[in-house]
């Protein structure tokens, strides 16, 4: 019998309706589209309009989308894995709802935070726990509402991030697909470069730090620059090495959508062709948590049964990481 890996068997996605392009951000800040685009590749992100809903409202459509697509029966999960960093409470678990929402009764839930890299981490998690034998559908949602913490008078962030989810569904494979290996990172000295100051148990939330904008998301945009192109490229470097991999080999990179000029980096330092990375951060910016099961979703039509699959992410605190996966099925 051969060995039990954890494969991807089913995507889902959801975008928000409204398009913030950058020619309305040219209204709201000192900025420009030339300029947008030249520093970040980003021409336009989905932004969640509705006041009254939050990412679990993400989460859910996409789970939704998966479901629908794949003729699962919400029942059969066992567990969901909630990645994102904008949960839309502090402590009641917003993977616990959607679970119940989506129907998924029968699976225990719980949010993952690792900001960027959470999808990524989760991959992980998801392979792990089906690799223990103990579940057989595993659903892995990366989801951001990330106009929740973001300051729209801050033009060096406002200009990067965007609303979106996606999920997928992880099962045992028995075929040597699925997920091959993984090369994970931190560094808590990113915790100085890119966070949200106040709302925590470090500095609680008072009329004063609202006073101060501090409950927005902030970053030396240089300094996680240089960290991201040099950490993100350098993992896949090294899971490339470590699993004998050329990029001959190499069918797809799926990288964070965070900069094209990182993603250009770690492409670059693979040795791949362009026609292998795949992107859409111009229309949806930087939608952290959901940026990685996005770019599955539009590019799954592309992917066949074996393909290697690199994925690479950066996120805040710092967290960052390579996998290595094989495809699992051909899109019917």
């Amino acid at each position: 019998m051969n060995k039990m890996t954890a494969a991807i068997t089913a995507v889902g996605s959801y975008v928000p309706d409204f398009v913030l392009s950058n020619k309305v951000l040219e209204t709201m800040v000192d900025t420009n589209d030339e300029w947008i685009t030249s520093r970040t590749g980003i021409k336009e992100r989905r932004i969640l309009k509705d006041t009254d809903k939050g990412t679990s409202y993400l989460a859910i459509k996409a789970a939704q989308d998966l479901i629908a697509k794949s003729n699962i029966n919400p029942l059969e999960i066992d567990m969901i894995i909630m990645a994102t960093a904008t949960p839309d409470m502090p402590v009641a678990a917003t993977g616990a709802y959607v679970a119940t929402e989506i129907g998924a009764t029968n699976a225990f839930a719980y949010d993952l935070q690792a900001a960027c890299s959470s999808f990524l981490y989760g991959m992980s998690t998801a392979a792990a726990y089906i690799e223990s034998g103990r579940y057989k559908k595993v659903l892995l949602i990366g989801a951001d509402k990330m106009s929740s913490i973001v300051d729209y008078k801050d033009r060096t962030t406002c200009i990067i991030f965007g609303d979106g989810a996606g999920a997928v569904l992880f099962e045992p494979n028995f075929e040597g697909l699925g997920l091959q290996d993984e090369y994970l990172r931190s560094d808590g000295i990113g915790r100085d470069f890119l966070k949200i100051p106040a709302g925590g148990s470090l500095v609680p939330t008072t009329l004063q730090t609202v006073t101060d904008n501090r409950h927005n998301i902030m970053q030396d945009g240089k300094t996680v620059f240089k960290y991201a192109v040099t950490n993100m490229a350098d993992a896949s470097e090294q899971i490339l090495k470590r699993n004998n991999l050329t990029n001959e080999d190499v069918n797809w990179l799926v990288p964070h959508q965070a900069n094209k000029r990182i993603i250009d980096a770690t492409a670059n330092r693979m040795n791949l062709e362009e026609s292998k990375v795949l992107m859409n951060i111009e229309r949806y910016g930087n939608t952290t948590s959901a940026t990685l099961p996005l770019v599955i979703s539009d590019f799954e039509h592309l992917f066949k049964k074996g393909d290697t699959i690199i994925f690479a992410a950066f996120g805040g605190g710092f967290t960052w990481g390579s996998v290595y996966l094989k495809w699992a099925y051909d899109k019917k």
